[in-house]
């Protein structure tokens, strides 16, 4: 028997807040061939805030220890009482693997976020132009159905570009909405298609031409880019070699940040001393070499912080700065309000000097 759930009147509710609330999925969705949308519920009656383009890590109890994978949300905020990813299947994929056989309603996750620059509301622009390949799509996604309910009549040229026809994510949901919205402009361009299968998009690899072709006032739009890498780096290559001005270029990217050896010889080289990090749940004091961030030092003794980006992008290693102070270069993993209560991001942090955490 079905069980209603009552939830008080929106005003009354209190945003999810990842630290207190698991996500309980409520469905999972097939898309596209290896591609799923799985959408949650928080197990308490509150709301989701987030912008519409930011990402979300899930904690993924894979094995005895779990996996973080940071996933960017394709739902809107616009209607706040869910909040889904679309995940595409990665062969050697542990943690997506995992998601497509046993995240079924019902099933209940931990998340933290949601965080991430990228969207239109952090970058605004009088029109836009979305490009993305494959899984990239969905924080074009989000955007484009948070500009649906907000602002219908947004200038968007949406271009994406997959394998075949049958691979387009959300291809008849992005038809319907450029019937609602007057000035969504669509163009699809796929590898190949075969013969059984009528297409009247374009073919063939991003290119300047193509750009042109499907916007041909690229150069006075806003852009926003995601998919992979290389996919990417030719999207870029493209809109340099047009003259485009690229402080209006925006891509999403979960690439980790290493530290080089040229970093750790230039703080030898500074005469640093190592500073010693308190762990103070596991009970461990140790060094920290110099140029390590706190998440080395962790790992390199035993102590486990969860992880999933390493570039202060996701906001994973979150952890507590009970004394001291560190040098923290993040990427916007973390808020402000959570740096004043103490917080610190583990994989971007480096003692400045003797420190203590909570963990």
């Amino acid at each position: 028997m079905n069980m209603a759930v009552s939830y008080p009147h929106f005003d009354q509710m209190q945003p999810w807040n990842d630290r207190l609330h698991l996500l309980e999925c409520t469905s999972a969705t097939v898309e596209a061939p290896e591609v799923m949308t799985f959408t949650f519920r928080a197990e308490a009656p509150v709301w989701f805030r987030y912008l519409p383009g930011q990402f979300v890590t899930l904690e993924l109890p894979v094995a005895r220890e779990p996996v973080m994978r940071t996933y960017t949300l394709s739902s809107s905020p616009s209607r706040p009482y869910s909040m889904a990813v679309t995940v595409k299947a990665q062969k050697d994929s542990i943690g997506t693997r995992w998601m497509f056989d046993n995240l079924k309603p019902g099933v209940k996750i931990r998340a933290c976020g949601p965080l991430g620059d990228f969207s239109y509301v952090k970058h605004p622009g009088e029109k836009y132009l979305f490009i993305s390949a494959g899984s990239g799509v969905t924080p074009m996604m989000s955007m484009t159905r948070d500009m649906s309910d907000r602002t219908p009549r947004s200038d968007v040229v949406f271009i994406n570009c997959a394998r075949s026809p049958s691979e387009i994510i959300f291809r008849h949901e992005l038809e319907n909405l450029s019937r609602l919205m007057p000035h969504l402009n669509l163009g699809f361009i796929v590898e190949h298609c075969g013969r059984a299968e009528p297409w009247s998009g374009l073919r063939g690899m991003i290119d300047r031409a193509k750009i042109s072709l499907l916007s041909p006032d690229f150069l006075d739009r806003t852009i926003f880019c995601c998919g992979p890498e290389p996919f990417m780096a030719a999207v870029r290559s493209a809109l340099e070699g047009a003259g485009f001005d690229m402080r209006r270029y925006h891509q999403e990217s979960f690439q980790p940040v290493l530290a080089t050896v040229a970093d750790e010889a230039t703080a030898l080289a500074d005469g640093e001393t190592p500073a010693m990090v308190s762990f103070a749940l596991a009970g461990k004091q140790v060094a920290s070499k110099p140029g390590e961030t706190i998440l080395m030092t962790a790992r390199a003794n035993g102590v486990r912080i969860g992880a999933a980006c390493e570039s202060g992008l996701c906001g994973t290693c979150r952890v507590m700065l009970l004394s001291g102070s560190v040098d923290m270069n993040h990427s916007g993993g973390i808020l402000d309000e959570e740096i004043e209560e103490g917080y610190i991001l583990a994989c971007c942090s480096r003692p400045k000097g003797d420190i203590e955490i909570e963990v």
